[in-house]
């Protein structure tokens, strides 16, 4: 087949070859992922994106050796007669078949990218693409988000909103994510987007949202004190997440702070909203309002007029909805009521967190010194348990290994310390950041800090001593380690939060 001889050079011949060969490496991929799996996650990454460039690269580079040999053959003719455009003249055998095949070849290549454009749109917007292509920075998000309820809910379904804005800002966004990996200008730990996440209404309620029934939820919890028995505490929790008609009158639930009928706003002292000096409730039914402000976080006129107000949404207290980073006593307790960490352990739940609460340069230093200090743990303390549990205590390393991993991130400075949840009231302040008697009105109105304005205990205490509650009042709750009345008094994270 007859072809322009301006096509008879290295840069035009060098484009063919690099065009046709991505052609072949794509469609052979394709395959390969298609029947036979080939490639795992990152395939998706060269077939759609990578390869695709190349060969888009190599067809640029066809035309462009053809008009700089063009050029010079020009210069060569001895009339000096210079033409400004190339004659098409399909009269020439060769200007017809090089247009057949540039036409054929485009409509068929432009088909190929089109199918590789919207796979590579699909493919940006997986899972994998956001967890796995910035492996270790992103090792935390994507480890914790595997460990959620919201695990089959895709990430771009929050971080990214629809439509062609979204994606263009999403994708300018994550050009800059991978300049700042590659010239390794990212923070560690990475920081919660607070300022710039999609509003709630556009994530969270698209599933859940404020006039839906929520039944009230049982929560059982087991828990292990830090001594040689082990001794388990269960509390069983009666958690109002919905509101109750009682006598005449409706009791509310924890979602009234997201219901219709009020508006909640508040203002923070810091990037992180844990400190919180100023609340304004408002009944959006009768439009009164009243204001109340931490008498222990006082700030000045100035300082509360230059803050934002923010009216409360679902993030405010689930704003750990899909990586949430688990404090150690928390899966320790866990691994050891699901029996993965053996209770006949002596002392086990005590040396398991004097190795957790370590600070560690890098997971396999950490994965050393547990390993280390649980059996120097067993062999000088216990040295008939160390011989005869052998595979027990072997067991119990792994599993608070697999915690460590699950949960605490050193390189990238990644856990329950930097990322507070701001569920419940345990290791952060959480609920008290307002519920803390402290935040009250001018005429002494509070926000209270009463247990049971968010949960009722209907039992409490062990396997063998458990205390029930009658159908009408619940239980006060009894601290399972000897602290007299200072629960009442003192913030729960005051010592949960602490390293013990």
């Amino acid at each position: 087949m007859k072809l322009p001889s301006s096509i008879k050079n290295w840069i035009s011949i060098a484009g063919a070859v690099l065009a046709s060969f991505n052609l072949a490496t794509i469609l052979s991929l394709v395959i390969l992922n298609t029947i036979f799996s080939f490639g795992g996650s990152y395939i998706g990454l060269f077939i759609y994106i990578v390869l695709p460039m190349f060969m888009v690269f190599g067809l640029i580079l066809i035309p462009l050796g053809m008009r700089i040999n063009r050029k010079k053959a020009r210069k060569a003719e001895k009339d000096g007669k210079q033409l400004n455009w190339p004659t098409i003249d399909f009269n020439n055998v060769g200007t017809r078949n090089a247009a057949i095949i540039f036409l054929i070849g485009t409509t068929f290549l432009l088909i190929i990218s089109s199918i590789g454009s919207y796979e590579a749109f699909h493919y940006t917007e997986s899972v994998e693409f956001c967890g796995k292509l910035c492996h270790q920075v992103m090792e935390p998000e994507y480890t914790t988000y595997h460990g959620s309820s919201h695990e089959r809910v895709a990430c771009v379904e929050c971080h990214v909103g629809s439509g062609a804005s979204w994606y263009v800002k999403s994708k300018l966004s994550g050009l800059y994510q991978v300049y700042s990996v590659l010239a390794k200008k990212y923070p560690q730990p990475i920081p919660t987007p607070i300022a710039n996440l999609r509003p709630a209404q556009e994530t969270c309620e698209q599933c859940h949202w404020p006039e839906k029934f929520y039944d009230r939820k049982l929560k059982i919890k087991h828990s292990f004190l830090t001594e040689e028995d082990n001794t388990e505490n269960i509390i069983h929790l009666q958690v109002k997440t919905s509101s109750k008609m009682m006598s005449g009158e409706i009791e509310k639930g924890i979602h009234q702070h997201i219901s219709p009928d009020v508006k909640i706003e508040y203002k923070s002292a810091d990037d992180k909203r844990q400190i919180i000096p100023w609340v304004r409730y408002t009944n959006t039914k009768t439009g009164v309002s009243e204001i109340f402000t931490d008498a222990d976080n006082m700030v000045s006129e100035a300082e509360l007029d230059s803050m934002e107000i923010r009216t409360m949404d679902c993030l405010d207290c689930h704003n750990r909805p899909s990586h949430n980073y688990n404090a150690p006593q928390n899966f320790i307790d866990k691994s050891m009521s699901e029996g993965k960490i053996s209770t006949k352990l002596p002392g086990i739940k005590l040396i398991a967190m004097l190795a957790l609460n370590q600070e560690y340069p890098d997971k396999d230093s950490a994965f050393f010194a547990i390993e280390t200090q649980v059996k120097e743990w067993f062999e000088s303390g216990y040295p008939d348990v160390y011989t005869e549990k052998t595979e027990d205590i072997n067991q119990a390393i792994d599993e608070i290994k697999n915690g460590y991993a699950n949960n605490i991130f050193p390189f990238m400075k990644a856990s329950w310390k930097e990322y507070p949840n701001n569920i419940g009231h345990m290791e952060s302040d959480g609920c008290y950041r307002c519920h803390n008697d402290r935040h009250a009105t001018e005429t002494g109105k509070v926000i209270s800090k009463d247990c049971n304005l968010c949960h009722n205990i209907l039992a409490q205490g062990n396997a063998d001593s458990m205390t029930y509650a009658n159908s009408f009042e619940p239980l006060e709750f009894v601290h399972p380690a000897e602290i007299d009345e200072a629960w009442k008094t003192e913030l729960c994270s005051l010592c949960h939060a602490a390293l013990y």
